[in-house]
């Protein structure tokens, strides 16, 4: 209900109608596949929660535009920085949760168990996901024309494109560290296997 919520008022004036919708593109198609699936396959409480962020940031970015998200500018201005970097942060946030996401369809429905090997195939889907989006925003971009700026959010980085994907890494890599071990306590209290 939150998530519905917070589409619909991102969805109110945002900067750019057509940027906004492609910004939330991927929760149009992620919610209606979580509710069809809820009852076959429901995920943990902390993986329903980072996706909650990870559609917020989304929905924060598609409404303002990334270059353009107050708290990013506030940023910017405090720490004399050359762009907004609310960006960066949906690219880490973009590698982040697809880990734990990942990590527990693994789990739960491969014969992997926790370690090295699945760290090492979960970070590389990670990466496969990041670079499959900048294909995408590559190709919305070459369609788009006037809205290509707006939609990659390069704000004049040639370099964009690979800390995007750079970024992703870092954020799967980063929940690898910090989450498995609850992860796993989750997946293990509430016999999700």
């Amino acid at each position: 209900m939150i998530a519905v919520c917070s589409l619909l008022v991102s969805g109110l004036a945002p900067y750019d109608r057509m940027v906004w919708l492609l910004e939330v593109f991927p929760i149009l198609i992620g919610l209606p596949v979580l509710l069809c699936t809820y009852g076959h396959f429901r995920f943990t409480n902390l993986v329903y929660l980072l996706l909650l962020i990870h559609a917020i940031i989304l929905m924060i970015g598609g409404h303002y535009s990334y270059a353009r998200v107050p708290a990013g500018l506030w940023f910017q201005d405090l720490f004399h920085l050359s762009r907004n970097h609310f960006d960066r942060l949906g690219h880490l946030a973009q590698g982040f949760i697809p880990a734990m996401v990942t990590r527990e369809i693994l789990l739960r429905r491969s014969p992997l168990v926790a370690g090295k090997w699945l760290s090492g195939i979960v970070l590389a889907i990670c990466l496969a996901i990041s670079a499959s989006y900048e294909f995408i925003e590559w190709w919305v971009a070459l369609l788009g024309g006037y809205q290509a700026e707006e939609f990659l959010a390069t704000q004049g980085d040639v370099w964009d494109t690979q800390w995007d994907m750079f970024l992703a890494l870092v954020g799967a890599a980063i929940a690898l560290l910090t989450l498995s071990r609850y992860h796993d306590h989750q997946l293990q209290k509430h016999d999700y296997r």
